[in-house]
């Protein structure tokens, strides 16, 4: 019997920023489709009213489990979000 391999999806991790330098990290599918919701209101909490959006950082398209570890890890990660900022402060 031949087992059928089922490709799993895989997922990104981004940070993205607004116009106050305040930045967000998530995981998405489609990170064009998801930034575009964060924009309209539709995304996460946490962003509705806040916005425009813009992309910094993405990652490798990634298995779920390892993009959610991942986006954990940035979260906590205060150097790299000072790194993100200080590097697309000019943007």
């Amino acid at each position: 019997m031949l087992e059928k391999s089922i490709a799993k999806p895989s997922y990104f991790v981004y940070v993205i920023r607004n116009k106050k330098n305040v930045l967000y990290t998530g995981i998405a599918l489609d990170i064009t489709k998801r930034i575009a919701q964060h924009n309209t209101g539709k995304g996460a909490k946490f962003t509705k009213g806040r916005g425009p959006w813009v992309l910094i950082y993405s990652s490798d398209p990634l298995p779920v489990g390892e993009a959610l570890r991942l986006e954990a890890k940035l979260k906590r990660d205060r150097k790299f979000k000072l790194a993100l900022k200080n590097n697309n402060n000019s943007s």
